[in-house]
């Protein structure tokens, strides 16, 4: 009679962690296969916007730069040709000899988030093109293709869901996943199979050493994309933003609020008179002049703001600053950011790098790795193989899966159900714990990792009834 005790490796957890791996990897393998893919077109973007690009980026002209009130008005210039009613929100000045400065306007038709960019070089100021942008990364038309297929598949908040699925059972999988790999490490009689793929295996078993593998290499990587990615989520991304919220993680901001004198349009300081709005009452339309950016810079300059990369954004009202922030993605980040009142040409409000809380900090060296943003290229292709090697388990899932075919099937077999029905009370007490607090942190796994459970003990207890054929 054989022993109704499993072996240890094949307990109840064990069996449960598999049977988990297996199907949540079989159906949400192709969320993740897309995520993965496209993730790595993204991951390698920047470089490649490098060369599509090239012609507005770069600034032949080896004169010293212009003021930027002359590239100011050579990009509106060059923009109410078509489109006079467009105004400009945001400059960047070019932080680099050879580059060339992003005037960026509004302009109807555009999406949210995305401005109409005039590239100008600042040698002669000179109008190098156009292009929409989109953020604050200044992703051009290319990255923000991919970056829409990455995050939605152009269908908008339903089309988010397919991410959220993607990123948050990614690290589930992955987990389970690496469960299953320390369950091995404990029989398995050559650890070196663990890391590296048996090449003499034949089949099933070729397949199932390069999916261990490749996962073990891998691991990291998915975890961190899928921690990160969650934050850009619909259901769960707001949970996060509410936890940032009541913890206090959040980035801080500048006040660019105006009180008093400079509320009422008042004059002050020997630039008082550029903004043509001495007399303006409060909350009207600011007046935005060309001067008034190389103005506004100076004082921010002044003021702790030292990148080389910066974006001027001038008031929409005249009871409110412009603020110039620095927006070096790359190490060492700059995140400094300073208010500026256009009346009196003073500082106001200002926040530098150390007034991030450590969260907040963590948070942002994060989002900025899985941009590729923030050690380069190092970091692009570091990011392209680990989503390439998602993927990768992807397809080795799907052929283990196809491999696992009996005689007379269509399809491979799927591990043994009843885990849960096998655990001892307290394990189905702490696996229920977690799948509810999953449910609340991480909606879209929460509910459909207790489905999985359901479903489960429901066929469980099927196939229990007497005469029920297995």
């Amino acid at each position: 009679m054989p022993s109704t005790a499993p072996p240890p490796s094949r307990g109840w957890f064990a069996q449960l962690l598999l049977r988990l791996h297996f199907l949540a990897g079989l159906f949400v393998g192709p969320f993740v296969l897309v995520a993965a893919l496209s993730g790595a077109v993204y991951a390698v973007a920047p470089s490649i916007e490098q060369v599509v690009y090239r012609h507005e980026l770069t600034a032949p002209s080896t004169a010293a730069a212009r003021p930027l009130a002359d590239q100011v008005a050579a990009a509106q210039r060059y923009v109410a040709a078509n489109h006079p009613d467009d105004t400009v929100v945001e400059v960047r000045p070019a932080p680099a000899p050879g580059d060339t400065t992003r005037v960026m306007f509004t302009e109807a038709g555009l999406l949210e988030s995305q401005t109409r960019a005039v590239f100008v070089d600042p040698g002669d100021a000179s109008v190098r093109g156009d292009l929409p942008v989109y953020g604050t990364s200044g992703s051009l038309p290319f990255r923000t293709w991919i970056s829409t297929v990455h995050r939605s598949l152009f269908l908008g908040d339903v089309g988010r869901l397919y991410s959220e699925t993607a990123a948050s059972w990614l690290g589930i999988v992955s987990l389970a996943g690496i469960g299953l790999w320390a369950f091995r490490l404990r029989t398995a009689r050559r650890k070196r199979e663990l890391v590296v793929p048996d090449t003499r295996l034949r089949g099933y078993r070729r397949t199932f050493s390069w999916h261990a593998a490749t996962g073990a290499w891998v691991l990291l990587g998915a975890l961190f994309l899928s921690a990160t990615g969650i934050t850009w989520s619909h259901f769960a991304g707001d949970n996060v933003t509410a936890l940032r919220s009541a913890l206090s993680w959040q980035a801080p901001t500048v006040d660019t609020a105006l009180g008093g004198a400079a509320a009422m349009g008042m004059t002050a300081g020997e630039h008082a008179g550029h903004h043509g709005s001495a007399a303006a009452p409060v909350g009207s339309p600011a007046t935005v002049t060309p001067e008034q950016f190389d103005e506004v810079l100076a004082v921010a300059r002044s003021a702790d703001v030292h990148a080389a990369e910066v974006r001027i954004r001038p008031a929409a009202t005249t009871d409110q600053a412009w603020t110039v922030e620095e927006i070096k993605l790359s190490w060492p980040v700059a995140m400094n950011a300073v208010a500026v009142d256009p009346t009196s040409m003073t500082a106001v409000s200002q926040v530098t790098w150390d007034d991030y809380p450590l969260m907040a900090k963590a948070a942002k060296l994060g989002i900025n790795t899985h941009m590729g943003a923030l050690f380069g290229l190092p970091n692009q292709l570091v990011l392209l193989a680990a989503a390439l090697g998602i993927a990768a388990m992807v397809v080795l899932g799907y052929v283990m899966w196809w491999q696992r075919r009996t005689p007379g099937t269509r399809v491979g077999r799927a591990p043994a159900d009843g885990a849960l029905a096998r655990a001892p009370w307290w394990g189905a007490i702490a696996v229920v714990a977690v799948a509810i607090g999953l449910a609340l942190l991480l909606p879209v796994v929460g509910v459909t990792l207790l489905g999985f459970l359901l479903v489960d003990a429901l066929v469980t207890a099927f196939r229990s009834r007497p005469g029920a054929t297995r």
